[in-house]
């Protein structure tokens, strides 16, 4: 496997140059190394199904999708060449307090040059990442892809949301091939009470051990001006993991809930993964540009290109405190604070600044 590792105080990572995933994130914390990304059992193995996309034969950690979904306007394979095609090193240099890397796409998306920003910062739990497109025509959808696994479970928890919705077709819809747990198409504006599939509802917050469905569900975020976030309290693995936006960059987060609800090859019926995708998309790059929902209700699913556009996102961890995941997260002077529903905080170094939000008045 073709890797370039980058490391700073206490953290490290590994970006796997064939498809520009994140192959390992390590953070060290609480006198241990937490792993808060999810890496596919089944890279490298010999009996993967024939026609799998190479982003989904080595699946892992964190990437960019470019378009997000289907790539129905420029040819490509599913979530675009940034998720499925080579990648080169173009820089790797310290910085003051840590090391940046960037790195450029070899193929072109929608005429577009697309680049990869990576900082570590010494004593941050967190990983950095920016991405831009410079050049191009058209337009583009865009989406993180980071997911965590957990062995027993855990507990979700979010930054205000205004709604949540599930597409017209469930994921696995055949239930010889799979099983879900959402209504399709469903929506609500509580994500404690969604629409289950055989009738009551749901809580999104709770991921559960014990039951097995495939789903997939939009949140959109709500027009608060703050911070976007999502904090995963796994149980078995004691730790808390964090994904960070920019609402006003990536307005919706996607959560691909893969709890062993796949029952064919190379998931096999394999639980405990949840993909917490923050985008600006719909599904699929026609859909995207194209009279959807979402724009609709006034929610941006495309960047325009033909100038330079960049979007960040943050992806960390820390010690589990308590078993819960935090009521709220508030970035300050240098600091990120978690707010947790017994009323104990617990605070981290954090750069405020690098998503860029500005405050209003």
């Amino acid at each position: 496997m073709n890797v370039h590792r980058l490391q700073a105080g206490g953290i490290s990572v590994a970006l796997d140059l064939s498809v520009g995933h994140l192959a390992d994130l390590a953070i060290d914390a609480g006198g241990r190394s937490i792993r808060p990304l999810h890496r596919a059992p089944w890279i490298d193995r010999p009996d993967l199904p024939e026609g799998l996309p190479a982003g989904v034969a080595r699946l892992s950690g964190d990437f960019l999708c470019a378009p997000f979904s289907r790539s129905d306007v420029e040819a490509a394979p599913l979530h675009g060449w940034p998720a499925n095609s080579a990648w080169d090193l173009v820089f790797d240099e310290a910085i003051p307090g840590g090391r940046r890397a960037g790195f450029r796409l070899q193929h072109k998306v929608m005429g577009a040059t697309v680049d990869k920003t990576l900082t570590l910062r010494d004593g941050h739990p967190f990983l950095y990442q920016e991405h831009s497109f410079t050049g191009g025509s058209g337009a583009i959808s865009v989406a993180h892809h980071p997911m965590t696994g957990m062995q027993t479970g855990g507990r979700l928890a979010f930054s205000p949301k205004r709604l949540a919705v599930t597409p017209p077709d469930a994921t696995e819809p055949d239930p010889a091939r799979g099983s879900h747990l959402l209504a399709y198409p469903a929506r609500s504006t509580d994500l404690a009470r969604f629409p289950a599939a055989s009738g009551g509802e749901v809580d999104l917050a709770d991921y559960s051990a014990s039951r097995r469905h495939e789903d997939f569900v939009t949140l959109v975020e709500a027009d608060h001006g703050g911070m976007g976030w999502t904090a995963v309290a796994r149980k078995a693995e004691g730790d808390v993991v964090l994904v960070l936006k920019n609402p006003d960059e990536l307005p919706v987060t996607m959560l691909w809930i893969s709890n062993g609800g796949r029952y064919y090859a190379p998931w096999n019926g394999r639980a405990g993964v949840l993909g917490i995708e923050d985008g600006r998309t719909a599904i699929g790059h026609a859909a995207s540009l194209g009279d959807n929902w979402l724009r609709r209700d006034g929610v941006k699913t495309a960047f325009a290109l033909g100038g330079h556009v960049a979007f960040r996102q943050v992806v960390g961890a820390l010690p589990l405190v308590g078993g819960q995941a935090p009521v709220s997260i508030t970035p300050g002077a240098g600091t990120l604070r978690l707010a947790f529903a017994d009323g104990s905080t617990r605070d981290t170094a954090f750069d405020d600044q690098f998503l860029r939000i500005a405050k209003r008045t």
